[in-house]
């Protein structure tokens, strides 16, 4: 029974040993956001922040003026369908109920006909419906409202809880965003996060650092409407799963060979 013991003693002391060398040690500092921020007031992030309207995007569009009965054609949700729209993309919209920006930037809006809206912010389609109504004497003193039906962000990689977030006040910040996925894990590079942005047709890679007070400041704190962020996992990550993979089948062998010897010890006992 003694020798049992100390086996099991060992045993017990060998897993322990692996616990220790497959976690892996993090640096304070690259753990902690905002490592160099003092007491201090910072310069608002540009107040004027406005997501431009993108291909695919999703759009509700209500006008309103002193005779409800003038403005019922503008306000029924009319799906594009022309060509270059997804049909994933389409059957969302005919969910969600709006105007769907097609992939040559239009949406085909009642009586005004195709209208060209990629590029334009809320603010500014929003006054150029409300021109074209006038100039066209289709209504007088119309009220036009917009919002996003289809604002979302996506977060992948080192994070508690990769996610699609749904931002129905059409304003997330970075740190919302990775708030809303968990928050980033002890093991994922918070001084070197990917940004993913699609502009004009084009992709645009951005690297933050959060561990810098600069990212308050920066034009890429808040994210529009598609933004992808990926937070790539740290040395320490990838050298604990190459550790086990060389180490976790030469363990599992030991370990059995022990579990064989303590069995024979048993039964000559």
């Amino acid at each position: 029974m003694m020798i049992l013991k100390t086996c099991l003693t060992w045993i017990g002391l060998g897993l322990l040993c692996l616990n220790c060398l497959f976690t892996a040690c993090t640096s304070t500092k690259n753990a902690i956001y905002f490592s160099d921020v003092k007491d201090t007031v910072l310069s608002p992030v540009d107040g004027s922040f406005e997501p431009r309207i993108q291909k695919n995007d999703i759009l509700q569009i209500n006008v309103s003026s002193l005779n409800p009965e003038d403005v019922i054609i503008y306000n029924v949700s009319n799906m594009t369908s022309a060509s270059g729209a997804g049909g994933a993309n389409a059957g969302a919209g005919a969910m969600l109920g709006g105007f769907l920006v097609n992939e040559q930037g239009y949406i085909q809006y009642p009586v005004l006909g195709p209208v060209k809206v990629t590029g334009f912010t809320k603010k500014s389609l929003t006054d150029y419906l409300h021109d074209q109504l006038i100039a066209r004497k289709l209504l007088v003193d119309p009220v036009v409202s917009i919002r996003f039906l289809n604002y979302r962000v996506t977060i992948l990689g080192e994070v508690s809880k990769p996610t699609v977030v749904n931002v129905t006040n059409e304003k997330i910040s970075v740190l919302e965003a990775l708030g809303m996925a968990g928050d980033i894990t002890v093991f994922g590079k918070r001084n070197n996060i990917l940004l993913i942005r699609e502009v004009d047709g084009e992709r645009i890679i951005r690297r933050l650092d959060l561990n810098d007070k600069k990212i308050l400041n920066s034009p890429y704190y808040f994210l529009q409407s598609n933004d992808i962020l990926y937070v790539e996992p740290n040395k320490s990550k990838i050298a604990t799963a190459d550790r086990s993979r060389q180490i976790l089948p030469i363990a599992l062998s030991s370990l059995s060979l022990l579990v064989i010897i303590l069995d024979r010890l048993i039964i000559n006992n």
